[in-house]
């Protein structure tokens, strides 16, 4: 979804906070784990979290993710995911007492639209999950777990927005109009004093891993502890004036694709990712929806770059003197190319460099060819173009998204309290 940032400002070595522990920096753990010998990993409440429940939600969340990461850090993420196992059957439980049931219909449902997704059918989806070594049954409690919480959520949250808050937002939008707005993901962990060092580091190998190509919202999936992590740890467009001082003073001075951190905040580290930017109730050209055709010219194997130039060459001077959209399926038939068409497609979901190609187009216009050998040519040619229009987000929209921040805020302090009244024995 996201390109990894190729840049990332970074807290230097010497800066690591000290939880004021005489601590080594390298352990030796003395004793080795038998892996065929399947202990119970953590009793919560009196209900058993296995070693073998890890395992299956462990190899789910680096095939949905995409990640192989070496052995150290596979060890840092079973122990996250671990932590979020405990989390999922403390909503389980608390959901069971107030007698919040799933029906085996409801999780059939979303595991269908989760397989969808993937673009598979259910039977297909649960070949895959047994061929990444999960299990069906680790899936399907998640899914549960997410449907029993949300339903407690609605029951036990009531949010009430007034009209004259609604306003007085909205009058603020209008007031703030040119302003900047950012879009922004975030990896939240918590530190108390004694892990604060821990927590600095593990923040400090992810970002080491979006350096190597993991995208940020895969690893936002899995360690961040805000609850945007279900979105990738997206904030949405927020202003500076919404954020803690110690995340909006980096962000007036980054670049969009970069990414800071980590970043001390109140209660842990965070860090940050610059997604987009914008201007306040300013007509962006990025927002412009477009009507696209694409071209695509394809290469035998063995074709040398040589002959694949030549042919690009070709395609740029057909596109360069057609006629409009009109003229596509003519020049794709002569240059024995493929055509797709992409509709209502807005300019800033584009990736940045052809995003930066077509938004100056006019329409009947073509690109410039662009791709590699390997995966080929393509021109897009503009056939229609919608300009956004800048205006006040509706009553509704505010309303909601009011809604849902206090609701997840709530959340948060309904999870806080059940992890404190919990019983967890680790095994």
């Amino acid at each position: 979804m996201l390109a990894t940032a190729a840049a990332a400002q970074t807290v230097p070595d010497e800066e690591v906070p000290s939880a004021g522990l005489d601590l080594p920096a390298n352990l030796q753990i003395f004793g080795k784990a038998d892996p065929n010998v399947r202990k119970p990993t953590a009793i919560v409440n009196n209900t058993v979290i296995t070693g073998t429940d890890v395992d299956q939600r462990l190899a789910l969340v680096l095939a949905i993710n995409d990640l192989n990461p070496p052995a150290a850090e596979r060890d840092q993420i079973r122990l996250q995911v671990l932590r979020s196992l405990i989390d999922e059957t403390l909503q389980i439980q608390e959901a069971a007492a107030a007698k919040i049931t799933v029906d085996k219909a409801e999780v059939d449902q979303t595991f269908a639209r989760v397989a969808q997704r993937r673009q598979l059918t259910p039977d297909q989806f649960r070949q895959w999950i047994r061929s990444v070594g999960s299990s069906e049954r680790s899936i399907r409690r998640q899914i549960e777990g997410e449907l029993a919480w949300s339903r407690l959520l609605r029951r036990r949250v009531s949010i009430d927005i007034s009209d004259a808050e609604v306003e007085s937002i909205l009058k603020r939008i209008e007031a703030a109009k040119g302003t900047h707005e950012y879009r922004v993901f975030e990896i939240y962990m918590s530190a108390t004093p004694e892990r604060a060092e821990e927590v600095y580091r593990q923040q400090q190998a992810l970002l080491q891993q979006m350096r190597e190509g993991t995208p940020f919202d895969s690893l936002a999936h899995i360690w961040s502890e805000a609850t945007t992590k279900i979105k990738g740890g997206d904030l949405g467009w927020i202003r500076t004036v919404t954020l803690p001082e110690q995340l909006a003073t980096p962000l007036q001075t980054m670049q969009v694709g970069q990414v800071a951190g980590p970043i001390e905040v109140p209660g842990g580290f965070s860090i940050i990712y610059l997604a987009d930017t914008r201007q306040v109730l300013v007509a962006d050209p990025r927002d412009a929806r477009l009507n696209l055709r694409q071209i695509t010219l394809t290469f035998a194997p063995g074709t040398t770059e040589e002959a694949a130039t030549t042919k690009a060459a070709e395609l740029a001077k057909q596109t360069a003197s057609m006629q409009g959209c009109g003229d596509v399926p003519r020049i794709a038939q002569a240059l024995g190319a493929d055509v797709v068409n992409r509709d209502s497609i807005r300019v800033r979901d584009l990736p940045g460099q052809v995003a930066n190609l077509v938004v100056d187009l006019q329409v009947g216009q073509a690109t410039q060819p662009f791709g590699s050998l390997e995966s080929g040519v393509r021109v897009l040619v503009l056939c229609g173009r919608d300009d956004p229009v800048a205006e006040l987000p509706s009553k509704q929209d505010v309303s909601q998204s009011l809604e849902d921040e206090r609701t997840g805020r709530r959340a948060e302090r309904m999870l806080r309290d059940l992890r404190r009244d919990a019983i967890v024995e680790y095994r």
